[in-house]
């Protein structure tokens, strides 16, 4: 039996309580039969119910998740989303704070099913501020293993971002460039000012965007995911 495996002989639904070692099966029936919880996480065959959001949270994801709208908008064959729950293995089903993925039929690594992402994003990206232990620990190594090529990681207290790249299977912490820019490996041309957003300065954060949407970088990322999905059309 899988250590994360609970079984449910009863005839009622039992509810989600943070703690609860389930599995991802038993872990999603509870948690559609409980529409009042709008987040739930399995990370690493354990139940996460989180606490009351601040202000800096509720901020701070908007930012982010403005940022990687804003790049899919001008990229197409991309969709960004927030707080989607995601399928990545038996024992985690997590419900990031936002992810930005390359859709299937333009090459990306992930499908959708039943209303739920399933496998990994190629980015994701966390809030983290009394969850930083969990996120830099236990999603941490659930992304890692799941193949996630980018996690990004917004320590709100500590006024600071990481930022991980996969390389030979493994994440490795990105730094940014000495302009302050973090620039995405996997996303060409998503440029993040790293100093503006934590910041606040939102028009020096869409201007350094905006300079890498106009890189001949993005235009042939562009091109590439058009070919990919021509490609595959014509093989069907």
């Amino acid at each position: 039996m899988s250590p994360c495996h609970q079984d449910n002989r009863e005839s009622s639904i039992p509810p989600l309580e943070s703690g609860d070692r389930l599995s991802m099966g038993e872990f999603l029936r509870r948690y559609e039969a409980m529409p009042e919880v709008n987040k739930a996480e399995l990370i690493e065959g354990i139940i996460w119910l989180p606490f009351s959001v601040r202000v800096e949270h509720g901020s701070t994801q908007a930012a982010v998740g403005g940022l990687l709208w804003k790049y899919q908008i001008m990229t197409s064959g991309l969709e960004a989303g927030v707080h989607a729950t995601i399928e990545l293995d038996e024992c985690n089903c997590p419900q990031p704070d936002a992810y930005l993925r390359i859709l299937p039929e333009f090459g990306g690594q992930s499908q959708t099913r039943r209303g739920y992402v399933i496998s990994a994003p190629e980015l994701l990206a966390e809030i983290s501020g009394t969850s930083v232990g969990r996120d830099l620990h236990e999603k941490f190594n659930a992304y890692e293993r799941n193949g996630v090529k980018e996690y990004v990681v917004w320590r709100v207290f500590d006024r600071a971002i990481d930022w991980f790249v996969r390389r030979d299977g493994r994440f490795e912490r990105m730094e940014p460039s000495p302009d302050g820019v973090c620039r995405s490996e996997v996303f060409s041309g998503l440029w993040v000012n790293v100093a503006g957003l934590l910041a606040g300065d939102f028009a020096t954060v869409m201007s350094t965007l905006q300079a890498g949407l106009a890189t001949a970088e993005h235009a042939e990322f562009e091109a590439r995911l058009a070919g990919t999905k021509s490609s595959s059309e014509s093989s069907n």
